[in-house]
């Protein structure tokens, strides 16, 4: 039997290659078969008709789960913020925003289950967001350099990992430097992620990327299946680089917006997680409570993760009094809250909403 690559069956079927891997991975053409990290497929197969009837709906029974890990990521609370989900989410409520997107718990629990028309996200950090772009759109070159990168990283003894590691995260900050967008700084990125310490994305007064090696024995540096499967999920979305306020004219009344800002420190050490050159002060914690009560002004259903002063402080009513006009619940969750492992533990978190 002859078989042709995914670029070739792409040309012959007039789609795009990415298309072509995703009806590969949904086992949809006969014969096809992963080579490598390459999909072949039967010269003589007939091109399966396009089944997709539904935007932003994952089909899988696999979850997708978030590419990279992240500081403050909420899947594991997560089933605690699907109870503050709008009932008509996905019937009357046809669009998503989340402008402090980040690893995308949240965003990737609402594009498996719910009919939405449009979907937002954005955030500041320049390299996530091209990391985003790359893999809705260049998902099997990104795969392809990030699976050499785990071929070449996981054999080598941790001396020689340590200089492999600080190599790649040396070539990743000169490609940074030039605002480059590729998959190789994509792969670079998320390969950084895996194998830093704790997943932690922090920058230097210079923007440089300056998180030590980790000590994880067998990290998934390229987890192929989910990043098909983020990638389908990525299709039609609209993906930004920029500052929260830029999604003022995509959020309606027919929104769900979800808002997680860079939470205020519980402590001087804990602040060490910051991800940008600009810090997330106070005065900005209020500039945003200002913009998340325009939008619910304008009927947008609302939903904002923040920390909780109260936890080191009982009488530091912050949060109370910037959004006393919304609902307020208290969560307990375990989070790092210094650098140090008797800095983990439960703390409260607030769940702020509209609804």
């Amino acid at each position: 039997m002859d078989f042709m690559s995914t670029k070739e069956t792409a040309e012959k079927w007039n789609i795009s290659q990415r298309r072509v891997a995703i009806l590969c991975s949904e086992k949809r053409i006969p014969g096809a078969m992963m080579v490598g990290n390459m999909w072949i497929i039967p010269t003589d197969v007939k091109k399966p008709k396009d089944a997709r009837t539904t935007r932003f709906l994952h089909d899988s029974t696999s979850p997708i789960k978030p590419f990279v890990k992240w500081a403050g990521g909420k899947a594991q609370i997560l089933d605690i913020i699907r109870q503050r989900y709008p009932s008509g989410l996905g019937k009357t409520i046809t669009k998503y925003a989340e402008p402090f997107v980040g690893g995308g718990a949240i965003l990737f629990d609402v594009l498996s289950k719910y009919r939405l028309e449009e979907v937002y996200i954005s955030d500041i950090n320049h390299e996530l967001m091209d990391t985003y772009t790359q893999i809705r759109e260049n998902a099997e070159k990104l795969i392809s350099v990030l699976s050499t990168l785990e071929r070449e990283y996981l054999p080598l003894p941790d001396g020689e990992r340590k200089n492999y590691y600080y190599s790649k995260r040396k070539r990743f900050n000169a490609l940074k430097t030039n605002f480059a967008a590729s998959e190789e700084i994509a792969a670079l990125f998320i390969y950084l992620n895996k194998t830093c310490f704790n997943g932690l994305y922090r920058v230097n007064s210079k923007g440089g990327f300056n998180v030590p090696v980790g000590s994880y024995k067998n990290p998934t540096i390229c987890d192929t299946d989910n990043l098909l499967a983020v990638s389908k999920s990525l299709q039609g979305v609209k993906i930004v680089c920029g500052d929260y306020k830029e999604s003022y004219d995509f959020i309606d009344d027919r929104t769900f917006a979800y808002f997680d800002p860079p939470y205020r420190p519980l402590s001087v050490t804990s602040s060490f997680t910051s991800y940008t050159q600009a810090g997330f002060d106070d005065e900005k914690q209020t500039e945003l409570a200002s913009f998340i009560k325009q939008m619910c002004r304008k009927g947008a259903f609302v939903v904002v993760s923040s920390s909780d002063p109260k936890n080191t402080d009982e009488n530091d009513n912050f949060f109370d009094k910037l959004y006393d006009t919304l609902s307020i619940v208290r969560i307990s969750t375990s989070r790092v809250i210094n650098s140090v492992g008797a800095g983990r533990g439960h703390v409260s978190e607030l769940l702020i909403s509209n609804h």
